[in-house]
């Protein structure tokens, strides 16, 4: 490659940065490396690109070229411009351009899994090589009200994932809002996939993310499935006699609901259509299922104990 500039082969100029040196390389060596390119002098200008970024890829090789040119680089520095000899080396290029595209582009098929604008680039006679793999998902509980998954809601969750720059070897840490639409009648365990949202990388295929739905508790209800269960308290006077028991539905309603039954220890009241939405239907609903948590006295006296037998007999 004598005589010839390094820039001018990769075309770029001299004020240009290690990734615009990479990107150039990139996009050049791919265009005219032997199992893409048949044209004639293809082979002659892939060394030529190989020697190019061999030389400017690497600081003290640039800094050199870059003050006494191709001839300074090659023959060596003379020693009055030398620091002990440091930079007296001369320079000679290994002569396998191949071994350094597959530096470059590691593994064994640089073209494994290759794209360039959105298009696969096919390329005959290659073994297969180095296929990406994706990373194993990444996985986040979701902690959401019974309120959130009885009327659905959306929910907007910050990441912080590494994303690849332009250049294509560069990357950078940036935020990102992923956007959740909580359907009414969710349960728990319902899992949201965000495909490839995890960190990007030269190698890799990003991991999903996946968020679990973890229901938090709630201080009148215990949701069973599509059901809602209310514990109401109640006295063994009440038990007996009969009552009403007034619930504030997680719409907003009061409902009350007369109890004219005896209400044992098993007993529990079934409202049908005011339980939780169906995820599937949300115009369905489960049922309301009301429990009793029966306080019986702590004593009786004498006269009432006379007088609960005459009434029980």
């Amino acid at each position: 490659m004598m005589g010839s500039d390094y820039y001018e082969t990769l075309e770029i100029n001299k004020n240009a940065t290690d990734a615009d040196i990479k990107k150039a390389y990139r996009r050049l060596a791919l265009k005219f490396h032997p199992s893409s390119n048949r044209e004639t002098g293809s082979s002659e200008k892939f060394s030529q690109l190989g020697e190019a970024y061999d030389v400017l890829s690497d600081p003290r090789k640039k800094a050199t070229y870059d003050k006494f040119g191709e001839e300074g680089l090659k023959a060596g520095i003379p020693p009055e411009f030398g620091s002990s000899g440091a930079w007296s080396t001369k320079y000679v290029y290994h002569g396998n351009p191949d071994k350094t595209f597959r530096e470059f582009f590691g593994g064994d098929n640089p073209f494994a899994d290759f794209h360039t604008n959105d298009a696969p680039l096919q390329f005959g006679g290659l073994q297969p090589g180095v296929v990406k793999t994706q990373d194993s998902h990444i996985e986040r509980d979701l902690h959401l009200s019974l309120d959130d998954l009885f009327h659905g809601c959306t929910k907007k969750i910050k990441i912080s994932r590494r994303v690849m720059n332009e250049d294509g070897f560069t990357s950078g840490i940036k935020d990102k809002i992923l956007t959740i639409d909580v359907k009414p009648g969710w349960k728990e365990g319902t899992r949201i996939i965000f495909p490839k949202e995890g960190d990007q990388g030269p190698n890799n295929i990003p991991a999903d993310i996946v968020f679990m739905v973890r229901q938090k508790s709630h201080p009148l209800f215990v949701r069973q499935h599509n059901d809602l269960i209310y514990k109401a308290q109640i006295t063994l006077e009440m038990a007996l006699t009969g009552f009403s028991v007034d619930v504030e539905t997680l719409d907003g309603r009061l409902i009350s609901i007369p109890i004219n039954d005896i209400v044992h220890p098993a007993y529990n009241k079934v409202v049908t259509g005011e339980g939780m939405p169906l995820s599937q239907d949300p115009s369905q609903r489960g049922n309301l299922i009301i429990t009793f948590d029966i306080q019986f006295p702590e004593k009786l006296s004498a006269e009432r104990k006379h007088l609960i037998k005459q009434a029980l007999a």
